[in-house]
């Protein structure tokens, strides 16, 4: 299997220098944010950040694509970086804590694209989390200083808990029955929204999570921490990986009926 020490050592180091530009304007009362063509918000620390993260892939790994939530994609080739940011800048831009940093490394397999590096790191909660294929995931100050995930053990869904971002998306896509049925049949719900779900998922707080709507850079970092804390990381038609526009994550044991659930269409 790959050594990916290097790659994550370098995602490490691009998302120090995304943290102080994030944290450098988190609360600005000057903070300039703009409206994009999807009517979701766009601040002047998104597009910072991910300018750094490229000028730094680009003298780094100047051979890899990169692909940014702000300026698309750059590069072809069987290595490709994924970045988010700011994933949760309606967080950001009101002074909400819960947002994160997404950087991954993507390769080319014989099932498409798939992370094998993945960061996960949210400053303003003073919160890293990190994964590499193979090598597990953790969560912690620095490489040197960190602790293993592992997803919980949880098998009943009457037992679980279950989190999600919003109700916005899951009626226009007919799941909002099976989704309302799950938050009755669990033992708690709650919306803590983004990154977030997907970290405690791999830490073993919360057993299941899900979102009707994704891109790619708000899934392919999540999907192989969650992975590597041995959880499972799928669309909701049950495909593996990050790849299918929405995301469902569990412990792995109730990925199955988490599934049933939210697959229920009126």
């Amino acid at each position: 299997m790959p050594d990916y020490h290097d790659d994550l050592r370098l995602a490490h180091v691009l998302a120090d220098a995304a943290d102080a530009v994030t944290m450098d304007r988190f609360k600005a009362l000057d903070l300039k944010v703009e409206t994009k063509p999807d009517m979701t918000p766009v601040s002047e620390a998104d597009k910072a950040a991910e300018e750094l993260i490229r000028g730094h892939l680009h003298r780094a790994r100047p051979r890899d694509a990169i692909l940014g939530e702000e300026y698309g994609i750059e590069g072809t080739g069987p290595r490709r970086w994924v970045i988010d940011p700011i994933d949760g800048t309606k967080n950001y831009v009101r002074g909400v804590p819960v947002w994160a940093t997404l950087i991954s490394l993507m390769e080319a397999g014989e099932k498409g694209f798939q992370p094998v590096v993945g960061v996960v790191s949210a400053p303003a909660l003073n919160r890293r989390w990190w994964a590499a294929k193979g090598s597990g995931a953790y969560t912690g100050r620095s490489l040197t200083s960190a602790t293993r995930l592992r997803v919980s053990s949880v098998e009943r869904v009457s037992d679980a808990s279950f989190a999600y971002s919003s109700l916005t998306g899951w009626e226009e896509q007919g799941r909002l029955d099976g989704f309302l049925d799950l938050t009755r049949a669990c033992w708690r719900t709650r919306g803590y929204g983004d990154f977030w779900p997907y970290m405690m998922v791999a830490e073993g707080s919360v057993d299941m999570c899900a979102e009707p709507e994704l891109s790619l850079w708000d899934m392919a970092a999540t999907a192989i921490v969650v992975q590597e804390a041995g959880g499972r990381f799928t669309s909701l038609d049950g495909v593996d990986g990050p790849g299918g526009g929405n995301g469902a994550a569990s412990n792995g044991a109730l990925h199955r009926e988490l599934l049933g659930y939210l697959n229920q269409r009126y």
